[in-house]
């Protein structure tokens, strides 16, 4: 079969022939029929992710819609290396693979899945431990997932969204979904005060980080409290990426003067069983227009200009046979 196949790290993946994948017990031979090239795609591909095997050659991808033997279009991830879904045959494993509700838009659903889950999941738990979601901080607003965790937790129920971040028409994007934007110059006093600001007196009842480093740091003097009176706000502080860099340094005292629980969510860490549950419903968010992605579509035969693009900030990068 044909498929992206990338040979060494932070290489270009070429389209080549590769060796068919051999379906699992009880799984199946599919097509592809749309697949993403999300971060964590490139991440894991070029040996960055705490996922990577190190071991070449590969098909990148994580995620994708295809389509099986008797025509049906589903949803589909997980496969183990070298394989990816950057391929014209996938190798479905029975446990995941979710038909795509009627109507489905298979570039939406493969463009919207990956990055829209990554905030839907945490979102998803906190309210459930909340009454409301109230106030929602979001750090690293100017990627697809930083916009969409703007999305979801409106769907949730978040009265107020505020996401941070440096690019200009990445925060465009995220006011544009009803977010009050921060832009980060990295003047931690001017940047923690700004978002001291936007928040306007609330504590948010979850942080959103796709970018650790600096910015993570940033939103710790935010947050921070000066009293010895009990903290009234509970704040869960989820990280899950770390564009800006692998360490923050957290105060002690943020840690001693607020409740707050600062944990991580990610492969490894996420129940596979409570997102497998969740996929029909965020596909049927997606196919009401409820949560919406911008995308650019590339042939496989392309995948190398495609792989270029999609390290550029702005529509996610779709790959069709």
């Amino acid at each position: 079969m044909k498929a992206a196949v990338l040979h060494a790290l932070d290489g270009l993946p070429a389209y080549e022939d590769f060796a068919d994948p051999t379906p699992p017990p009880d799984g199946e031979l599919a097509t592809l029929v749309a697949a993403g090239i999300h971060p964590f795609v490139r991440s894991v591909a070029s040996g960055r992710h705490y996922g990577s095997t190190g071991h070449y050659p590969l098909i990148p991808g994580a995620d994708a819609v295809v389509r099986t033997a008797d025509g049906t279009l589903a949803y589909t991830g997980g496969l183990p290396p070298p394989y990816g879904t950057l391929a014209e045959r996938i190798a479905v494993p029975a446990m995941l693979r979710v038909a795509l509700p009627a109507g489905a838009d298979p570039v939406a659903i493969a463009g919207a899945m990956n990055p829209g889950l990554a905030s839907w999941m945490p979102l998803l738990a906190r309210s459930a431990e909340v009454d409301a979601l109230g106030t929602v901080l979001v750090l690293g607003v100017t990627g697809m997932a930083g916009l969409l965790a703007v999305e979801n937790a409106f769907v949730l129920g978040a009265t107020r969204v505020v996401g941070a971040g440096r690019d200009p028409d990445g925060l465009a994007r995220a006011a544009k979904a009803g977010a009050v934007t921060v832009p980060l110059t990295g003047d931690r006093t001017a940047d923690a005060a700004a978002l001291v600001a936007a928040l306007a007196g609330t504590s948010p009842s979850i942080v959103v980080d796709f970018v650790w480093g600096a910015p993570a740091e940033t939103a710790f003097a935010a947050l921070g409290r000066r009293g010895l009176d009990e903290d009234r706000a509970d704040i869960a502080y989820v990280q899950i990426g770390s564009m800006a860099g692998a360490d923050a340094a957290v105060p002690s005292t943020l840690l001693r003067s607020r409740r707050i629980r600062i944990s991580g969510s990610g492969a490894g860490s996420a129940s596979i069983a409570a997102i497998i549950a969740q996929l029909p419903r965020y596909m049927q968010l997606i196919v009401d227009g409820r949560i919406t992605v911008p995308t650019r579509v590339f042939t496989l035969a392309q995948i190398a200009d495609a792989w270029t693009t999609a390290a550029q900030s702005g529509r996610r990068v779709v790959v069709v046979p």
